[in-house]
This record gives structure tokens, sequence and C-alpha cells, in this order.
């Protein structure tokens, strides 16, 4: 059954509006307004095909991505993705359910996270070459784990957490005449313990 390829594709429900929020889904979702295969979107977009595989399942399982047909890369076959429109709009009549609204927060939360991370990765490789040349990069890390005992201890752990950091900032924050050497970067994350099996 041959699927019509929409130059606007009005979003209506809740499931469609998540996925676009997610702003790795909606970078898919702009490397398929032509077919390609998970592989090339990876490519696209450096990000593992793994990844992007499961994604393109997600897209697809609320009808935003469609599957078009497969074709035979040396001794594979890809099969060949296809988004279902040029562009996507939210409708005005998209009413937001409480959960609905949680799980945008949670999604953006967790796509910056997955950002800083790589952000983090890069400036640890060019520093580490900084490093090989016999400069002296001090650097500090922590990784810990807490047990927290209900959603509104969580809140207001995270919430002392962030307070607590920024007062230090603030106390040792140099003005730009004062500073001898490059600035420091400080991320802070706080999430919960991923199971490695349920992935």
């Amino acid at each position: 059954m041959e699927h019509k390829f929409l130059e606007r594709h009005i979003v209506e429900s809740p499931e469609q509006a998540t996925a676009l929020m997610n702003p790795l889904r909606a970078e898919i979702l702009s490397n398929l307004r032509k077919p390609a295969s998970a592989s090339e979107v990876a490519r696209n977009i450096n990000e593992s095909p793994q990844r992007i595989n499961y994604h393109l399942k997600m897209l697809e399982k609320v009808g935003l991505v469609r599957k078009i047909g497969n074709r035979q890369v040396r001794n594979l076959v890809e099969v060949l993705y296809q988004g279902i429109a040029q562009t996507y709009v939210l409708a005005e009549s998209l009413a937001w359910s409480p959960d609905t609204i949680q799980k945008i927060k949670d999604q953006s939360s967790l796509a910056h996270l997955i950002h800083t991370s790589d952000q983090i990765k890069k400036d640890a490789l060019l520093l580490m070459e900084r490093s090989d040349e016999n400069e002296e990069i001090p650097s500090a890390s922590l990784s810990m784990k807490v047990q927290l005992r209900d959603q509104q201890t969580r809140e207001k752990f995270v919430q002392e957490y962030v307070d607590m950091v920024k007062e230090l900032l603030q106390k040792y924050q140099a003005t730009q005449q004062q500073v001898d050497g490059d600035p420091y970067q400080v991320v802070l994350a706080v999430y919960p313990e991923a199971n490695q099996e349920e992935e």
C-alpha cells in the first residue's frame, strides 16, 4: 500500500507531540524527508545505528515514520524509512494531561544529559591531548549513589544540591580582571540508576 507524503502534518495526538518534543527524535525526522536507512541517519547525526533503530521504532509506533521498502547493501538488506511529512505542526486543540507534561519535562532533561555527557567526553579528550604535552590539567570528578525515600524527598534533595553548588560558585567567582588561566566548567547531573538489563 502506497502512503502519501504530506507537505504538512497537524499533530493532534499527545503521543506524537511527546515524540516531537524529544530533540533526538525530532532530528531523526528532519533526516527522513527522503527515504533513508537507520545507518544513513546514524552517520548524518553522528549517532550509533542501535540508538537510531530504537528511536525509529518509537516514531513508527506513534505513526510519524513508515517503513517504505528495502535495499540490498553488499550482503545486508537495509530497511528504508521515511517521515510522514515535510513539516510538523502542533495542533492548538492539543490537551496536555499532567502525565504528558511531566513526560515532556523528563525527556527534555534526559536529552540535555545526553548532550552534556557527549560534550564532557569531547572536552576530556582535548584536555588529555594537552596533558600528553606535559601541561598540568587540574580536574575533579565525583560519582556517588544515594537512596532517597520518596518523590518529595528527591525534589528537595535536587533543589538543595543545586542551591549549594550555586552558593559555592558565587563564593569563588572571580571578576574578569582577576582571572589567571582558563575558566572552569561545572556540570551537575542527578538521575536514577539505569538498569542495563532492561535496556
